[in-house]
């Protein structure tokens, strides 16, 4: 007979426990329907708008970690073993104490701030804002890490607004460190998810969300139920709860199996566990390639991200997610697994059609394997969107040029947004290789890439208008490259009147 397990969490210092909920049911529906943490908006339902947002806390190498997500695509049983704040907590939790000599006010600073700067009108936002800057304070300024514009401007990115402008938003989430401090006791927390961990690491019996902690379980489990749903961070799956309004009567999450949580350097691979997240995935490619920074930083916005898992995009194929794009260009490889055993693949033949692939039914993707950088190497990706924040690709173009010598001794270029999967462009990697470095090659790259894929025309960007794009990305890599480092771009940075060469800066 199957169960539900229970969800065990600490809030206001204290362990909740929820006992029947079902194993597709969202956090904001467990907070608003059975807690009546109502503060907590439903917007947009898909991830978007921001309103939603929560705070999770967890133990990461003796101390704690404060992330920023959002609760209407979060399933509520991910949230098991974790510390949890919605806005109501901000003043009603005796965790949260002011600072040394500090006296503490009525409301924690990211709430004053947001009232001494005005940063609300309709206040439907607002809420969303206040989490994600209580999220942005423990994170940086109790950590004693001054909040600069531009990390304000990085961190709100997943949270929107429609009457303020931004400016006083973005003045109290740097105001806020100038107020009376106010911090989390940390020590006491700790022991608090200690404790629980010694329950939430106990098996329930043929639970309907089944969250191995290792892999070999995991495996098995796969092995066991091939039809349950598989969840990662769940931006994806949290859309077909919301909007497609689909039901799993079992769900089996991947983000607690410890191996597929490590990000490690051996044998001249960058080797990252399906379930690191986004926001430490890319980070740990920054850190090697530092010109993927704005790229990084426009996967949308940072709860996203910081829910988000790469495996799982990966595994989930969409033709016009960006992680594959980069990661083929890097020469990526996957690891599929189950109790069988294992295999490696380059990650463009993963993907046999529109969101399918070769993984067969009790396998699980478990590792994505992505060679080191080596010297001559030329990497610029590409993310063309009409906004510049929170937005999906019209076209992502990463390329991947080793240069020696004057001539492109090898290329690898990966492109999304052009076909039914992510694709590797072989055609147009050939023309460029062996060739000089330069114009010429940027053009019959353009040239090639257009004869290679024929884009549809959809809400992003009209068929004609990728094609250009196609044309044009090779050749701007080109200019760059003599001038600095490759940038991200957006739609109306590249209107169709500055597509053509001449206008390329």
């Amino acid at each position: 007979m199957t169960t539900t397990r229970l969800i065990r969490f600490i809030r206001r210092g204290q362990r909740v426990q929820l006992a029947h909920v079902a194993p597709d049911r969202t956090l904001l529906e467990v907070l608003r329907e059975d807690l009546a943490a109502t503060g907590t908006k439903e917007g947009c339902g898909e991830g978007d708008c921001g309103a939603c947002t929560v705070v999770l806390g967890s133990e990461r190498d003796g101390r704690m970690h404060y992330e920023a997500v959002n609760a209407c695509i979060r399933l509520a049983h991910s949230i098991d073993g974790m510390a949890l704040w919605t806005v109501e907590d901000l003043t009603a939790d005796p965790l949260i104490q002011p600072a040394g000599d500090a006296a503490g006010g009525d409301l924690h600073p990211a709430q004053q701030a947001l009232v001494d700067c005005h940063g609300t009108q309709c206040g439907f936002c607002t809420p969303g804002f206040a989490m994600s800057m209580f999220g942005m304070y423990q994170n940086h300024v109790c950590r004693g890490q001054a909040i600069t514009r531009e990390m304000a401007v990085r961190e709100l990115s997943g949270n929107l607004c429609r009457c303020t402008g931004y400016r006083p938003i973005l003045d109290a989430a740097q105001q806020m460190q100038e107020l009376p401090a106010m911090r989390v006791d940390e020590a006491a927390l700790l022991q608090h998810l200690k404790q629980l961990a010694l329950d939430t690491q106990r098996p329930e019996a043929d639970s309907t969300y089944d969250a191995p902690t290792t892999l070999q379980a995991l495996l098995a489990a796969r092995a066991a139920h091939p039809q349950a749903q598989v969840v990662a961070g769940c931006t994806d799956v949290g859309l077909w709860v919301t909007k497609g309004h689909r039901r799993f009567e079992r769900v089996l999450d991947v983000t607690r199996a410890q191996e597929l949580r490590a990000v490690r350097e051996d044998g001249g691979l960058l080797t990252i566990g399906a379930a690191v997240t986004l926001t430490d995935a890319y980070a740990a490619l920054v850190a090697h390639w530092p010109q993927l920074a704005r790229f990084a930083e426009r996967f949308a916005g940072l709860p996203v991200r910081n829910s988000g898992t790469l495996g799982g995009n990966v595994a989930n194929g969409s033709p016009i997610g960006d992680s594959m794009p980069l990661l083929i260009a890097l020469g990526a490889q996957v690891e599929l697994a189950s109790t069988r055993g294992s295999r490696r693949l380059p990650l463009e033949d993963l993907y046999t059609g529109y969101r399918t692939s070769v993984m067969a039914a009790d396998e699980l993707l478990t590792f994505i394997h992505v060679p080191l950088p080596v010297a001559g190497q030329l990497l610029a990706a590409y993310k063309v969107s009409k906004r510049f924040d929170d937005d999906i690709s019209a076209v992502c173009l990463v390329l991947n040029l080793h240069v020696d010598a004057g001539r492109v001794a090898q290329a690898r270029i990966g492109a999304g947004g052009v076909a039914a999967v992510p694709a590797r462009a072989r055609q147009a990697e050939a023309a460029l290789a062996g060739q000089p470095w330069g114009e010429a090659a940027a053009a019959a790259a353009g040239q090639a890439l257009q004869a290679e894929f024929s884009p549809i025309s959809d809400m992003r960007a009209s068929s004609a208008y990728r094609r250009e794009l196609l044309a044009a990305l090779p050749l701007r890599l080109w200019r760059e490259s003599r001038q600095g480092t490759p940038q991200a771009l957006t739609l109306h940075e590249l209107s169709p009147l500055t597509l053509s060469e001449e206008a390329l800066p």
